[in-house]
């Protein structure tokens, strides 16, 4: 058996670049991946309900772009073995392995959404995974408006979020992004239609992606990304996926929400119910406090929790 990683899945086909040779070459997968014993420190057993036991001993595991795997080099199938355990995963996109999400959101057209920024920081933190975020489009706006943007932006930068400003098409600030990737699997995700196949043609101009003009009616874009594959960009490797159409946070307790939030974390000493506050109804908690969160993500952060609550609980 020989040891790669998948770069590819395309019609239930994956690109493997092996490990030793660098060589790369087609691979299915193999029937045996079908059972998959789990243990319970297992990377691939996810909470499905309230209850935190092991409930499978086993179950079917797909191969993702990203995943390390071994495979049979003998069989001209190249079937895929074993998939090893994951530090991570993203669910659409459909990766696995990951160091960092580059954040692509645009700074108009479509408009800039704090609340869609902070669902994706939420799931990103879940996944134990470091954003990096990048405004696109900042020809489209007024100097005004942008610095009315990066002011709000202040604040993401002051909790640790490391975030760029960039024009696409003129590679505006394309500079202070070269050892972004060195040693790192990076994603691309973020808001529809705010230009990441644009943003990638600029890393990797002999890529050629096809990009595509936001609709005026719907205000957004369509995706142009099919598939999920990995470049050798920057020292390290780039993915390019397909985009998302919804986000679904998937909370049993929506005491847990705050986790995802940084800043709870970072200043948890500074509110007086410390672990025990949900920073929502709990009268003189600190965050609460006029100034402590920019206002949007405070009240981002309070309808998530209505949202969470809402949801109908799985036993």
């Amino acid at each position: 058996m020989r040891k790669a990683r998948i770069i590819k899945s395309i019609g239930g086909l994956y690109e493997l670049i092996d490990l030793d040779s660098n060589d790369v070459i087609v691979a299915r997968p193999s029937g045996k991946l079908r059972n998959v014993k789990l243990t319970e420190d297992s990377s691939f057993l996810k909470q499905t309900t309230k209850k935190t036991k092991l409930e499978k001993t086993t179950m079917q595991i797909s191969p993702k772009v990203g995943d390390f795997v071994s495979y049979d080099e003998t069989d001209e199938n190249h079937p895929i073995q074993e998939i090893f355990e994951r530090k991570n995963e993203l669910y659409r996109p459909d990766v696995a392995n990951v160091d960092q999400v580059l954040l692509i959101f645009a700074a108009k057209n479509p408009t800039f959404s704090f609340m869609l920024l902070d669902q994706f920081l939420v799931l990103i933190e879940q996944a134990k995974i470091t954003p990096v975020l990048i405004v696109t489009k900042i020809d489209l706006v007024t100097n005004e408006e942008l610095d009315l943007l990066k002011e709000k932006l202040t604040y993401y930068n002051k909790i640790g979020y490391t975030i760029h400003y960039v024009n696409s098409k003129q590679k505006i600030g394309f500079d202070v992004l070269e050892d972004l990737f060195v040693d790192k699997v990076s994603v691309l995700a973020g808001q529809t239609g705010a230009g990441k196949s644009t943003f990638l043609n600029a890393l990797m101009p002999n890529l050629e992606l096809k990009t595509q003009e936001i609709s005026k009616a719907l205000g957004r874009g369509k995706h142009t990304t099919r598939h999920s594959e990995l470049f050798l960009f920057g020292g390290g490797l780039v993915a390019d996926t397909p985009g998302f159409s919804k986000l679904e946070l998937k909370f049993y307790d929506k005491s847990d929400l705050k986790e995802f939030f940084i800043e709870f974390r970072q200043q948890n000493d500074l509110c007086r119910f410390k672990n025990k506050c949900d920073h929502i109804h709990e009268p003189g908690c600190y965050f609460k406090t006029p100034g402590v969160m920019l206002d949007s993500r405070y009240e981002n952060y309070q309808k998530l929790y209505e949202e969470i609550k809402q949801q109908k609980e799985k036993y």
